[in-house]
């Protein structure tokens, strides 16, 4: 199939790269000509703007987006409504709220320009091992770019999940879940370190993805990480977030499903973040106020 591609990060263009690898033709945008430039060396047309890739698509055309969430997402769709005709597609494979691709979806509709949002997991190794692929919206709009998305999956890696939003919800609630896992490894391996058996906990990681009923994907990473940095000395404890933990806990509220984990999961990752917490400077105050516990006072300045 032919198709544009805008966006070329570290998704977007690894993205581009496998569709080439499977025969697939890409019109590649981005505002930085190097990231043209690398998908135009293995054989994606690249276009200095979004004028440019659209005019290279035959209509009804298939553009997939491949920007961060939020302003840049609403700036992009602005832009190629302007450019697009009825019967063209357009994929948001971004990290976009749920909420916001309903509404997407539904200006789009408008103008008979077809929204599919398609939550995208697999980061940086999927141009090897290929991209989960959630995708919600028009259920024909899904079985004409079908192909595409059998070109970045692996086998068994892609689904038609349900109605605009879709999509990005699943891919939310499986970042929740991620949020959850990271936080159980964390804690885990935090309690070896702190342990007076001095266990060596690379060789722990290594060996629990032999067998071990936690072997999973991010432990394989985990070794990865220690075999770089076996004590992690060059690594900050700061976690950020980029919002799909936030919306899975809202969700749950909403829902008034418990999903203490999640929630727990994310407030954890604030909490990496402090310098110093000012809830537990409280919790020191009062402890030592009703009990006389000792405190750790500020080394002046």
């Amino acid at each position: 199939m032919r198709l544009g591609m805008v966006g070329l990060g570290r998704m977007g263009g690894n993205m581009t790269i496998r569709m080439i690898r499977f025969g697939h033709q890409v019109v590649a945008f981005d505002p930085n000509p190097e990231a043209r430039e690398r998908v135009g060396a293995v054989g994606a047309e690249p276009a200095e703007r979004l004028e440019g890739l659209v005019a290279k698509l035959d209509s009804p055309r298939i553009v997939w987006i491949m920007v961060p969430a939020g302003e840049v997402t609403e700036q992009t769709l602005d832009h190629l409504m302007g450019l697009m005709s009825e019967g063209d597609i357009i994929i948001d494979g971004g990290n976009s709220n749920w909420k916001e691709s309903i509404r997407h979806a539904e200006r789009l509709k408008e103008k008979g320009i077809t929204f599919l949002d398609c939550g995208t997991s697999g980061g940086i190794w999927g141009l090897a091992n290929g991209y989960c692929l959630m995708v919600g919206g028009d259920r024909a709009a899904f079985d004409r770019t079908e192909p595409i998305f059998k070109a970045l999956a692996p086998e068994g890696g892609y689904a038609y999940v349900g109605r605009s939003g879709a999509g990005h919800f699943v891919k939310m609630v499986h970042n929740g879940i991620e949020y959850g896992l990271l936080a159980a490894y964390g804690e885990g391996f935090e309690i070896l370190q702190a342990s007076d058996f001095e266990v060596d906990l690379p060789t722990i990681a290594g060996i629990w993805r032999y067998g071990s009923v936690v072997r999973s994907w991010l432990l394989e990473l985990l070794v990865a990480a220690y075999e770089k940095d076996p004590r992690l000395a060059t690594v900050r404890g700061y976690v950020e977030d980029s919002g799909e933990g936030r919306w899975t806990v809202q969700a749950a509220i909403d829902e008034n499903v418990p999903a203490p984990i999640t929630a727990l999961a994310l407030f954890s990752r604030f909490a990496s973040r402090q310098e110093e917490s000012y809830a537990a400077k409280v919790i020191a105050a009062l402890r030592q106020e009703f009990g006389g516990h000792a405190v750790k006072l500020e080394e002046a300045h």
